[in-house]
């Protein structure tokens, strides 16, 4: 009797997580399984991890709810079909901002944590954002607006501190504008910087309260709000640039003291921030030139190292946003090596040059980590483009991939727009693209990449002709569709 029943319960728990992990399914060839593997582990881990709504990254040293990582997680919850835990998550620490508008870092037992860090108020306005761009509840967003405004307020109640004649000086002039020195990135605990990663949340916590404006009639504050976004925007990218060079640096920096380089911070410029359009386009590719470059060294042994944190897999959803598509399978094949143990699909906060070495991993799963690799990897298959609202399809796959018998494809991926599908296949000097129905077309259409170098020289949608577009994009902005692409 009670194996019958172990076995009707083991049962149950197989099926239920089985569904759980596969409501978004990838068609990827044989060799690319561990990612596939990787995947469903990873969104497997976050839904364990909970405790109650808490979203945490950890169980052991990382036991607590913090908004960044569950922000993150939040964002590759939805994408993967998974809206309830991210509503619960949502209105629950909605629950522990501060009377002032503050957004705690952290929450746990003992309730939230007063410590400043100033990355937290642009976060949860994003995680409101993110919600509703996916799930369109204007009920629940009226519920959250007491919080989101705020939050806003905290945010602008930081600028105004920096933009007082004392930073109007040529040594502080660096600082105008920006919201004060903060511990939210952890390279800077030992001493307070100015971290423009605290900046770059800001930016897209003010971007993201006008588009939430917006939404709900308010036009008039969706106008101030968006005067503040771009007079702030204004303010960070003049800090950048005196940043550079004060200290003759060629590269996006992490903090205004120190001009240092930390090229897996900025990577939150592109995404969520959304900035690549206003950023100089020079520096940011130096900056991640510069992160390749050493990232080779490091793989190849050229240069010796100890240690490396795997939130560098948002490096990946970068290259992608870049175009650098070669280069997006180099990265993933490496850290696919690094996950300890492997057997897992997952990665320590840490992954030492020696595994056998008696260091600090950190949590093992660790759900943040996790949820980076789960949206650069889904980054692969499209992405939302912020400069013309395009919705981005197969800017990261492979063409190897795309050339192999099977060819490559995803379905049910959720978007801002409904559930995306399609399948790209090769076949001799052809690339059949089909895209299935069931999405709302985003403002900017659908925009194909050219998975080969070059550009295609003829294309057809529907079997008529297609004009071509610049760029190695071909846009598209009616589904179902077929569209062939000829090399």
């Amino acid at each position: 009797m009670a194996e019958r029943t172990f076995a009707a319960a083991l049962g149950s728990a197989v099926q239920g997580w089985s569904a759980a992990v596969n409501r978004v399914k990838l068609d990827l060839p044989p060799a690319a399984a561990p990612l596939t593997q990787t995947l469903r582990s990873s969104l497997a881990y976050i839904l364990v991890e909970r405790q109650g709504p808490a979203l945490r990254p950890g169980t052991r040293s990382y036991a607590r709810a913090w908004i960044r990582d569950g922000a993150l997680m939040s964002a590759a919850l939805l994408r993967l079909g998974h809206p309830a835990p991210v509503r619960e998550f949502l209105t629950w620490y909605a629950g522990y901002l501060f009377p002032d508008g503050k957004v705690p870092c952290c929450v746990d037992s003992r309730g939230a944590d007063p410590v400043p860090e100033n990355d937290s108020h642009g976060e949860f306005i994003y995680l409101v954002a993110e919600d509703f761009r996916f799930e369109h509840d204007a009920a629940l967003l009226t519920q959250l607006w007491p919080k989101v405004e705020a939050a806003v307020g905290a945010i602008e109640s930081l600028r105004a501190d920096r933009r007082t004649a004392e930073y109007q000086t040529p040594e502080r002039r660096v600082f105008y504008g920006l919201l004060p020195q903060s511990i939210s990135h952890e390279g800077y605990s030992a001493k307070p910087m100015h971290s423009y990663w605290d900046d770059f949340f800001a930016l897209k916590g003010l971007k993201d309260a006008a588009f939430l404006a917006q939404a709900l009639g308010k036009t008039e504050l969706a106008q101030r709000w968006g005067a503040a976004r771009d007079e702030f925007r204004a303010d960070l990218l003049a800090s950048l640039a005196r940043t550079m060079a004060d200290h003759r640096i060629d590269y996006l920096p992490g903090c205004a003291e120190l001009g240092d380089f930390d090229a897996t911070s900025t990577t939150i410029a592109l995404s969520p921030g959304g900035e690549l359009q206003h950023l100089p386009k020079a520096a940011v590719e130096r900056t991640f030139e510069k992160y390749y470059e050493d990232f080779r060294k490091r793989r190849d042994g050229t240069a010796p190292w100890e240690a490396y944190t795997p939130y560098e897999l948002r490096a990946v959803g970068t290259f992608v946003r870049l175009g650098w598509r070669g280069r997006v399978e180099e990265l993933l094949d490496f850290f696919l090596a690094g996950r300890r143990p492997a057997a897992w699909n997952q990665w320590p906060e840490v992954v030492w040059h020696d595994p056998r070495a008696p260091k600090f991993l950190g949590d093992l799963p660790h759900a943040w980590v996790g949820s980076d690799f789960l949206r650069s990897f889904l980054d692969l298959f499209a992405y939302e483009r912020e400069a013309d609202q395009a919705l981005v399809l197969g800017a990261g796959i492979p063409s190897a991939w795309v050339e192999s018998p099977e060819g490559v494809g995803i379905r049910g991926l959720v978007t801002p727009y409904g559930r995306l599908s399609y399948h790209l296949q090769a076949t001799g000097r052809a690339v059949t693209v089909r895209l299935e129905g069931g999405l709302t077309m985003p403002p900017g259409g659908l925009a194909i990449s050219w998975p080969f170098a070059g550009s295609p020289r003829s294309a057809t949608l529907n079997g008529k002709p297609l004009p071509l577009a610049p760029g190695g994009e071909e846009v598209v902005r009616e589904v179902p569709a077929v569209v062939v692409l000829h090399r």
